[in-house]
């Protein structure tokens, strides 16, 4: 089982814009793209909104069966674990074995030195073809980079050997994510993360490290562009550098997380995939939920009470709902506007105030980041929340298509 070219991780809170996700899909494949649709939705979300992952695949394929879609789409387990992974077998295939939580933990001595044992050909000035300056390969560094990755590694290998015993090997796309932490991985240290998974049997298809800057939840990259554009470049030909080397997946591909629009980066990436000819996976699915809570509030009426119901709690319980995103938000909570002022919004303004536009006037990026940790207080209304997606579901449904297809695709693809 093989991702096309291009992938996008569509993730859906509430499972009803699987339609409005896949027809931004449709036509940005229309313009001669191949893009893989990936229903993704990780067990926390689960959790806060009470669903099963069943749902998820329910959703997918009501959506292709409706559409009449007939390229390859995936549904992912996103960020499983080995205490997690099981509810996700019988209906994903595709699985993000997130092993961020085990970098760091201490290796034994001889598993260290067995690893760097394994590396003596890398040691010195490593050229890898297409990056101007040689990787400097130390002694020291190997043993940095077993005593941080090595645990993780060996994570990942018994998540997939768990999913081969239970899926059987090739029935699933496998990506690792190592993107939840501090510290960024660099490209030397890519490369022999990739050797490590290589060496434990684990084929990734897609790869997701940690890059230099922020990536806070649904806003824009915020970092050195020069800086991450080097970053960039130099993974996609250590990834290919990788393949080559170690026997790895040839499919394999970079793939760039979080609910970050990373509208900054876009164009960066875009003009290196094209140069290199690589493919790319990449998550927007958080911002789905931001859609559909401005489709809410462009609707007016009960949509717009719902939108600024959702603002009231957040408001009121927003160190509750911050604190499980600590590491991916930056909130001032003094920009932040008072319930009563956006009580007496229209649905114009509040919509304007959400929506990701760089430069428009009424756009808060902390107001956005607080929505966007939020969808926990539109779970808790249950069947309100719900009955009021359908009725609005064209306005909804709407916004939804034109947040992929016009903000993301039109900037990675330049449609």
């Amino acid at each position: 089982m093989k991702l096309a070219k291009y992938s996008i991780g569509v993730g859906d809170r509430f499972a009803h814009q699987g339609e409005a996700q896949l027809r931004a899909i449709m036509k940005a494949n229309e313009r001669g793209l191949e893009i893989s649709p990936v229903w993704n939705k990780s067990n926390r979300e689960h959790i806060y909104v009470h669903s099963h992952p069943a749902d998820v695949r329910k959703e997918a394929d009501a959506a292709v069966a409706a559409l009449g879609y007939k390229g390859k789409y995936f549904v992912d387990a996103d960020h499983i674990n080995l205490t997690t992974v099981a509810p996700f077998v019988e209906t994903a295939d595709f699985f993000t074995l997130d092993v961020a939580a085990f970098i760091g933990k201490p290796s034994s001595q001889a598993d260290v030195d067995a690893f760097v044992a394994s590396c003596t050909r890398y040691l010195g000035q490593l050229k890898v073809p297409g990056i101007a300056e040689p990787l400097v390969v130390t002694k020291e560094l190997l043993v940095e980079i077993a005593s941080k990755f090595l645990v993780a590694t060996q994570q990942a290998s018994e998540i997939y050997k768990y999913l081969v015993e239970h899926k059987g090997a090739g029935n699933f796309v496998t990506e690792v994510s190592m993107d939840e932490v501090e510290s960024p991985q660099t490209p030397v240290y890519l490369l022999f993360i990739l050797k490590m998974l290589a060496d434990k049997g684990v084929p990734a298809q897609t790869i997701a490290p940690k890059f230099t800057g922020r990536f806070n939840k649904g806003v824009d990259y915020r970092g050195d562009l020069v800086q991450f554009a080097k970053e960039f470049e130099s993974d996609v030909l250590v990834i290919d550098y990788a393949v080559k080397e170690f026997g790895l997946p040839e499919e394999l591909k970079l793939s760039v997380h979080s609910g970050s629009d990373k509208f900054s980066i876009y164009p960066i990436m875009a003009d290196i995939i094209k140069k290199h000819d690589k493919g790319i996976h990449l998550k927007t699915a958080g911002t789905t939920w931001l859609e559909e809570v401005i489709g809410l509030a462009m609707a007016g009426g009960d949509g717009l009470a719902c939108a600024k119901e959702i603002y009231a709690g957040a408001f009121g319980r927003r160190e509750e709902l911050c604190a499980p995103y600590a590491d991916v938000i930056d909130i001032d909570g003094a920009k932040l506007p008072s319930v009563d002022e956006v009580n007496g919004w229209t649905g114009e303004k509040y919509a304007n105030t959400l929506r990701h536009i760089p430069g428009h006037p009424d756009y808060n990026s902390n107001f956005r980041q607080l929505i966007h940790v939020s969808y926990k207080l539109a779970a808790d209304m249950g069947e309100k929340y719900v009955i009021l997606l359908e009725k609005h579901a064209d306005i909804i449904g709407r916004c939804v298509e034109e947040n992929i297809y016009d903000r993301h695709f039109k900037r990675l693809f330049n449609l």
